[in-house]
């Protein structure tokens, strides 16, 4: 079913007070979960709403593993600069040797995630405290992204082992938000092939990820040794023409993001088309159906972490743009959106030991549906901090 509702109504300003509050509770809400995730990582999705330790191959309970762990450290981080407190500051550094052993022996790490895993980890480290181990550690990341990079095709591969004949030459959107690692080592050390290719990805991914109709394909494959480009295609989404929620949240920050690093592009543009096809199949209570081709009378469950990071993202933009109505009109979106989250996805005291509930991680999989998931859980805490407290993000 096509969704075909009419733009949300706007509001100007949620009120400062809930969003406070809504604060406090998140960041208490982490405090109560550091006994049991200081040494240990939780799983990328809740259970029942509910968190355990994470659980991959051989490896323990708790490890350091997956694409998300990043996100776990990184509200840690997050949670230090909003409190002051300590205990988050604490636990964050005692997280952090385990994202060397990551890369020292290879675990888990066949994938372009390392944007995901080391800058809200290692690169906020490394801008919070000057530690010059997390540093090196986010430096490293860098060097195997790259590794990654296919200059034949101008892309960086997304999945798997680089000579997998399924996987090889494909592109997926999430990786716009992979991209600062590289402008972030490039910047500052001086690898300028780094930063040519996170523009050039970013070019590829703005010309075949980005349709006609600014919706986004979820994954795109190109020939990897010519660069010719071959088809679109989904892996969560409901089908390779329709347009899955969380990716066109990812195009629309990554894009953004994008532009803050490499503004002569035009990005922002690309940023501001994603946005508005957002929006205009957004619900009016402003949580997006985990695919966009959905609509109120689909049945289907709703994606707040697709919100979560169409928040932050809309914010990106908004703090881009010059003073006018695009700005403004941006900006009120975003309000709107976290003011929904607040009232109907945020975990009630005891409850859960999430913050943001009615996330999906694949629906066609079967896999986090309708449970909270640790992305949705750090973009609502990030929307949270830039809405209220005015902080940055990490990336």
């Amino acid at each position: 079913m096509i969704a075909t509702s009419p733009s949300p109504t706007i509001i100007d300003k949620p009120q400062a007070m809930d969003l406070e509050a809504a604060l406090q509770a998140a960041l208490t809400q982490l405090s109560a979960n550091l006994p049991r995730y200081t040494m240990l990582f939780p799983d990328d999705t809740s259970h029942a709403n509910h968190y355990e330790p994470r659980r991959f191959e051989h490896y323990a309970d708790g490890a350091n593993t997956g694409w998300t762990t990043g996100f776990w450290t990184g509200m840690l981080w997050m949670a230090h600069e909003l409190s002051g407190k300590a205990e988050f500051r604490e636990a964050a550094l005692a997280q952090l040797p385990s994202y060397g052993e990551r890369l020292a022996k290879r675990i888990n790490i066949d994938h372009h995630d390392l944007g995901f895993l080391y800058m809200p980890s290692c690169v906020a480290a490394y801008r919070i405290t000057g530690d010059e181990g997390a540093r090196k550690m986010a430096l490293d990341a860098a060097d195997h992204l790259m590794q990654r990079y296919l200059p034949k095709a101008g892309i960086i591969q997304a999945w798997g082992d680089l000579s997998d004949p399924q996987q090889r030459g494909r592109i997926i959107i999430d990786c716009l938000m992979n991209l600062p690692l590289l402008h972030w080592a490039g910047g500052k050390e001086r690898r300028s092939s780094y930063k040519a290719a996170a523009m050039t990805h970013a070019l590829r991914s703005r010309d075949y990820l980005v349709r006609s109709d600014d919706s986004s394909f979820h994954t795109f494959h190109f020939d990897p040794q010519t660069g010719a480009p071959l088809r679109g295609s989904t892996a969560q989404g409901w089908s390779d023409d329709s347009c899955w929620a969380r990716g066109q949240a990812w195009g629309i920050y990554g894009f953004a993001l994008n532009h803050r690093y490499a503004p002569h592009l035009g990005l922002l543009q690309v940023a501001m088309r994603q946005a508005d096809y957002f929006l205009r199949r957004l619900p009016a209570n402003g949580i997006a159906y985990w695919d966009l081709a959905f609509d109120e009378r689909s049945g289907e469950p709703w994606d707040s972490s697709a919100s979560a990071i169409a928040v932050c993202g809309l914010l990106e933009l908004s703090d881009q743009l010059e003073e006018g109505e695009p700005r403004r009109r941006y900006r009120a979106a975003a309000l709107h959106i976290l003011d929904g989250l607040v009232r109907l996805c945020a975990a009630q005291p005891g409850d859960s030991n999430a913050l943001l509930l009615h996330g999906v991680y694949s629906k066609p999989h079967g896999h986090g549906v309708d449970e909270a998931n640790l992305w949705g859980d750090f973009f609502y805490l990030e929307a949270l901090s830039r809405v209220a407290r005015g902080m940055a993000g990490y990336w």
